[in-house]
C-alpha cells in the first residue's frame, strides 16, 4: 500500500502506518484545543494513539490465529478508519475462518476486561463526551466494548460477515456464501453512509465507503479463485514478451516501454534466469530523477517465480505481494510471466463461457 511508513517488525509482522493517519490525529488536536485547550487537545491524542495501540492488538489477534493454520501475515497497517492485516490468504476452512475472524474481537474484550479489572468505567456519559478527560481508562473501555460488538455485525468484510461466510458455507459452495455476506456487507454501508451523510460524520462516511469496496473486492477474489480451480500457472502465462539484462542503461529500458504494449519487463541475466523485475512506476520513477543511464539492476524489484505446473491459485496469492509472477521451466529459465492484469482478463474470458 502506498503512501505508508513502517512502524517496525513484531511478531512476525511488519507494523506500518498511512500518512493519512497523522492528519486524523492533527485534526482530533486542533478540533479539541480551539474547543476546549491545550490540554484536552494532548487528552484526545493520547487517547487516539491509546485506541489505536487496541486497533492494532485486535489485528495481531486475527494474525496470530491465522498463524496456527500456517498463514502468514507480511504486515499491519494502520488507517484512520481502523487497522487492517494483509493475510497470504483466507483460511478455506470454515472453522478455521471463524476463529481467525473471532479471534480480533476476543482481544478487544480482553482488553476491556482487564481495563475494568484495573478500576475503568464503562458509563456512556464518559464516551459521549470525548473531550472530557476525568475517565480516560473508562472511555478507552468503552470504545473497545463497542469495537467489538460493531466488529461482530454480520456483514462483509467485518469479522461478523467473515463468520457469516463461514457458517454459510458450511452448506453451500463458498462463492454463493460471499455473495451473501458481501451483499450484507453493501446494504450496511448504504445505510452507514445514510447515517453518515444525516449526521455529517466524516468518519462514518469514510467507514461505509470502506465496507462498500472491500466487500466487492473480496466477492470478485474469491469468485475468481473459483474459476481458477483446475488450473494451472501455464493457463495464464504471458510468453511473449520482451526482457531486459540488469546492465541495460534505463534509457534503453524506456526506449522499451515506448515501442512495445508491455507494462513490466522480466530482468533476465544471460543464462535466462530471472534477475527481477522492472516495473513502469519504477522506470518511471527512474527516468524522473534523472537516472537515465543507471543500469536496470538498480531499479528492478525482486519478484517469486513459480513452476509453469504450480497451481493458478498459489500465482494469485503471490500477485498479491508482487507486481508480476514469472514462470520457469524444469531449468529455472524463464519462459513467461502473469499479472493482475491478464490474469483478470482470463477470468472474464472463463465467467462468459
Amino acid at each position: 500500500m502506498t503512501w505508508t511508513f513502517r512502524l517496525g517488525h513484531l511478531l512476525g509482522s511488519e507494523l506500518r502506518v498511512h500518512a493519512t493517519f497523522f492528519l486524523l490525529l492533527a485534526w482530533v488536536a486542533a478540533a479539541a484545543w480551539a474547543e476546549s485547550g491545550p490540554a484536552a487537545a494532548l487528552d484526545n491524542t493520547l487517547f487516539i494513539l491509546a485506541l489505536f495501540g487496541c486497533v492494532v492488538a485486535h489485528e495481531y489477534g486475527h494474525a496470530l490465529m491465522a498463524r496456527r493454520y500456517g498463514i502468514k501475515t507480511p504486515d499491519i497497517t494502520l488507517l484512520p478508519i481502523g487497522g487492517m492485516a494483509r493475510m497470504e490468504r483466507m483460511p478455506e476452512n470454515p472453522a478455521h475462518e471463524i476463529a481467525v475472524a473471532l479471534a480480533g474481537p476476543a482481544v478487544n474484550v480482553v482488553i476491556w476486561g482487564l481495563l475494568i479489572v484495573f478500576g475503568a468505567s464503562t458509563e456512556m456519559e464518559a464516551l459521549a463526551d470525548p473531550t472530557n478527560p476525568q475517565d480516560f481508562l473508562g472511555r478507552l473501555a468503552a470504545v473497545n466494548l463497542f469495537l467489538a460488538v460493531f466488529n461482530l455485525i454480520p456483514a462483509f468484510p467485518m469479522d461478523g460477515g467473515r463468520v457469516l461466510r463461514a457458517a454459510l458455507s458450511m452448506s453451500m459452495d463458498r462463492v454463493r456464501a460471499t455473495r451473501v455476506a458481501a451483499t450484507a456487507g453493501q446494504i450496511a454501508a448504504f445505510l452507514f453512509g445514510f447515517l453518515g451523510l444525516t449526521s455529517g460524520n466524516l468518519i462514518l462516511l469514510l467507514i461505509a465507503l470502506f465496507i462498500f469496496v472491500a466487500a466487492q473486492a473480496e466477492a470478485r477474489d474469491v469468485e475468481s479463485r473459483d474459476l481458477a480451480e483446475g488450473l494451472h500457472l501455464r493457463d495464464a502465462v504471458i510468453t511473449s514478451f520482451e526482457s531486459l539484462s540488469p546492465s541495460d542503461p534505463m534509457h534503453v529500458a524506456a526506449q522499451t516501454l515506448i515501442r512495445t504494449t508491455q507494462h513490466e519487463f522480466p530482468v533476465l541475466h544471460g543464462d535466462g534466469r530471472l534477475a527481477g523485475f522492472l516495473t513502469r512506476q519504477a522506470l518511471f520513477r527512474a527516468m524522473a530523477e534523472g537516472h537515465n543511464t543507471h543500469p536496470v539492476g538498480e531499479e528492478m524489484e525482486e519478484v517469486p517465480a513459480l513452476p509453469l505446473s504450480a497451481p493458478l491459485a498459489k500465482a494469485m496469492d503471490a500477485l498479491q505481494q508482487a507486481p508480476a509472477v514469472a514462470a520457469t521451466d524444469a531449468g529455472g529459465h524463464v519462459v513467461g510471466y502473469v499479472t493482475s492484469e491478464n490474469l483478470g482478463e482470463l477470468m472474464v474470458l472463463r465467467s462468459r463461457k
